[in-house]
Order: C-alpha cells, then structure tokens, then sequence
C-alpha cells in the first residue's frame, strides 16, 4: 500500500529536481508566498509584477548643477575649435594671414581657438576639402587637443562638410556659416535681422540633411482616400518647401524696408543733399571715423563686424556746406554671395553716393589686399563710377614704410587717425573739395521779404560773398538749376 505525500513534501522534492520549472511557475502567478527553497537565492530586492513593470528613477544619471559658479562656467564656456586651412595660391605668408584672419573672426564669434593647420594642394579636394589621409591626421589633431569644433578657411559644400564630419566625429563648419554667425549675433535693427535671416536661409537650403524619421515619405496628394494614391514628399522635401516660402516672405519685408530706404533717399536728393558713403575691410576703423567725423556715438569695438546696421548722420564742410555721412557694413576676403545678396539694399548707400571714403587699415600686415577685397565687392553693387578718396587710417599705430608705400600707389589718398585726430582737418579740406559742387553761378540782390532764397542759398549751394545792403541781401554763390531760376528775377540784370 503505497501512502500518499503530502503538498508539502512535493514542492520540496520538486524545488530539488527541478528549481527552475517551479520559479518559472511562481513568475506567472499574482501572489506567490515566500519560501527559502524558491527565493533565497534570489539577488536583491524581490517586487510584485506591477512594480517590475513600473518606470524606476536611476539615480546618479542627472547633470543639473546645484553651484551658482559652476552654472556660470557652463554658460560662458567657449567651443573649442582647430582650424584648417587649404593652401592653393600665393606665398605660406598669404595663407598664414588667411588663418589668422579666421582666428579673428572665430574669436569674436566666441569660440576658443587651439591649434591651425594649413595644407598645400593645388585645388581642394572634392570629397574632404583636404584628403582621406589629411582628414584622418585632422582626426589625431582632434582627439589630441579635445577640440570639438572644425572650422575651414573656404566655402565647403554640402558633400564635403559631411564626409568631413564623418571623419573627424566633430562638428565641421566653414567660413561662410562662421561669418553669418557673427552677423545674427550682431545684427541689431530689423532690417538687419531680416537680411540675416535671408542669408542663413539660402546658405541652409541645400545643406539639409535627414536622419531617421526625418527621411521617411509623407503620404498625401490628391483629396485623400485609403492611402492617398500618392507618394507625396519626404520630410526634408517638406523642409525645404517651407524654407523658400520664408525667404519669399523675407525677401518681401525688405523690398519693404528698401521702400522706406529710398524715399529719404529721394528727400536728401529733393534738397541737393551731397552724401558720402564711409566703405572699407572690416575693424578698419569706419565707425570710429564716423564719430570723429560728426560725433554719431556709434559703437566702437576692437573686433570683425562689430556694427553692422548703417548709420546716416549730417555733417559739414570747414566751408559750411552740408552733406550726408553713411556707415556701411564691413567688408572681409571671401565675402560670402549670400551676404552680398541679402545686404545688396543696405550698400546700395554706396551706389547712390557722391563720394566713397575707402577706410584702410594702415597698421595691418598686407593693406594691399584690404583694398582689392574691398573694391571687388563695390565692383558687384556697381559702384565704380563713384569717385573715391582712400582713408588710410590708424596712422599712429602704422608702419611709416607701409604709409609711405600706400600713399605713393593711391594718389588720392590720406593718412588719419581717427582715435587721435591726425589728419582729420586735412580730411574734411579734401571731402569739400571732392564733393561735386553746383554748377551754376549767380549774383543776385535778395529783398529781405524773401530770406528763404537766402536760406536755401546756404543750405543747397555754395555762398561765396554776402552783403547786406538797404534794398536787401546781395548774394553772390554756385547753386543748382533750379534755385538760379528762382533767383534769376534778382539778379542785377533783371533789375
């Protein structure tokens, strides 16, 4: 007669043969009662199905900063980048001088400058901008100083930046979007955040790239059905779409603002204004000179595109004829298109001008090469029929070679000063008698009961002699066409 065991007995006989088929069986069940056999062995804490399934904290994982300093180090910290730089044309010192120009302009966007090499090739290279076996080297240069930023000195497209990034597994940018970083940060009024913003577009536009999600298909098209019959447009189609339907919009904003431009324009114009237009390099001292000029109070900072909105102040001749003072954006080697493009409102001040005071930077090492810059680019707005004196500023800190090179290769050109006042009286004696001057040339005898002849005579043209009589204001001076026929029933003839 065989007994019958108890449940007892054969959970511990089935826990020895068998421990894994018994846990399993105590997993599926909602509440299962502690035994050693079963969970002494197991690690850690033991929860109930619900609390298994639940989210859980991990604790140690969080990078919020409880310090006042430390927080403030992590705002302030500055992008640690390496420059490269392809040598194609020129001497080793030309490209060195493209570098540290590129070290200046990362500087002033706020980066943190570690190392710069330069390669020599006869052309870039179309895959990397400087080679497979360079880019690998530019990976060593990376990991060595823990840059985690690129920057090269040209235009790189689209192809290029990314399989540049692909190497290096840092972020790679290029002068162009360097530039146009410098310019939202500094861009103050509206129409110079507009005409930001245009460029930054049109810069972005094919250089979109997708990721994952971002390159799958939206359905759409026609007026909907099961799976619309179409195969619609990928996301960054859609990207794109919605880009250039910004930059129409922008591009309408500023035909706007160039509206409002114009018609001052067309007043200055209206009352025979003369207007000056002050173009030159970037940080060659343009609006310093303007303060000295007419004491605008415009912002002066040892720095590459520090102002960037213009200025049109009032100003006059030691003679006392008034004429019109306008600050331009800087210029810089390898100006973007983009930039030309979108700021083409803002330095057709330069176009409309009777004179173009051309500011160099006489302290820097090739001057020369400001000047050629500078001018290609007044060539692109089509204003080299403008007349124009070359302002050699900064002649306290220049080489006096240097001067003397420039002088003698400008013939109308000046050495100033613009932070001491060298050379500024000598300056505005020269601007008047740059300035076109009115060409016809009256004597009339003004009775006083029309003193706003007199007026005008001052304010539109060139006052030579006035004497005041008993019948009234004898006044001799050049003014244009039309006041001489509003004076001409003045003048001793007629009388």
């Amino acid at each position: 007669m065989t007994s019958s065991s108890s449940p007892s007995q054969d959970t511990k006989r089935l826990a020895h043969s068998h421990p894994e088929a018994l846990r399993a069986d105590a997993l599926m069940e909602e509440d299962v009662a502690w035994s050693y056999e079963i969970d002494g062995e197991r690690d850690g804490d033991q929860f109930d199905r619900s609390e298994r399934a639940a989210l859980r904290r991990v604790a140690g994982l969080s990078t919020e900063l409880e310090d006042v300093t430390e927080v403030e180090y992590r705002q302030l910290r500055l992008e640690r980048v390496v420059l490269v730089g392809v040598w194609t044309t020129g001497t080793s010192e030309d490209a060195e001088n493209s570098l540290a120009e590129l070290a200046a302009l990362a500087e002033t966007a706020g980066a943190l400058m570690l190392d710069g090499v330069i390669q020599r090739r006869d052309k870039p290279d179309a895959a990397t901008y400087i080679g497979s076996g360079k880019a690998a080297e530019l990976r060593d240069v990376v990991l060595e100083t823990g840059a985690d930023t690129v920057i090269c000195d040209g235009e790189l497209s689209p192809g290029q930046l990314i399989q540049l990034e692909d190497v290096v597994k840092v972020k790679v940018i290029d002068r162009t979007a360097l530039i146009l970083d410098i310019f939202a940060q500094h861009a103050k009024s509206r129409e110079g955040k507009a005409q930001v913003a245009l460029a930054q577009m049109q810069y972005m536009l094919p250089r979109l790239r997708g990721w994952g999600q971002s390159l799958s298909r939206q359905m759409g098209g026609g007026r909907g059905g099961l799976a619309t019959r179409g195969p619609g447009e990928t996301k960054i189609e859609t990207d794109r779409r919605r880009i250039r339907e910004k930059m129409a919009k922008m591009r309408r904003e500023i035909a706007d603002m160039k509206t409002g431009r114009e018609v001052k324009r067309q007043e200055r114009r209206r009352n025979k204004v003369p207007s000056v237009a002050i173009a030159g390099y970037t940080n060659a001292g343009k609006s310093s000179l303007l303060n000295r000029l007419t004491g605008a109070g415009v912002l002066v900072e040892n720095a590459l595109f520090a102002t960037l909105d213009p200025t049109v102040r009032r100003a006059e001749t030691p003679t006392g004829r008034v004429y019109t003072l306008a600050d331009t954006v800087g210029f810089v080697r390898h100006l973007p298109h983009h930039l030309v493009e979108a700021f083409r409102s803002t330095m057709e001040e330069v176009g409309d001008s009777d004179l173009i005071l051309h500011v160099v930077d006489g302290s820097h090492p090739v001057p020369e090469e400001q000047l050629a810059a500078v001018r290609e680019v007044i060539r692109d707005v089509g204003a080299t029929a403008v007349p124009e004196i070359v302002v050699i500023n900064k002649a306290d800190a220049a080489d006096p070679l240097v001067l003397q090179r420039l002088l003698r290769i400008e013939p109308r050109s000046i050495a100033v000063s613009a932070r001491t006042g060298k050379g500024i009286d000598e300056l505005l004696a020269l601007i008047d008698n740059e300035l076109p001057r009115p060409s016809v040339e009256v004597e009339a005898l003004v009775p006083y009961t029309h003193g706003k002849l007199v007026a005008r005579a001052h304010t539109e043209g060139e006052v030579l002699s006035e004497e005041h009589t008993a019948e009234g204001t004898l006044l001799k001076a050049r003014v244009h066409e039309e006041l001489a026929a509003d004076l001409a029933p003045y003048t001793p003839a007629s009388a």
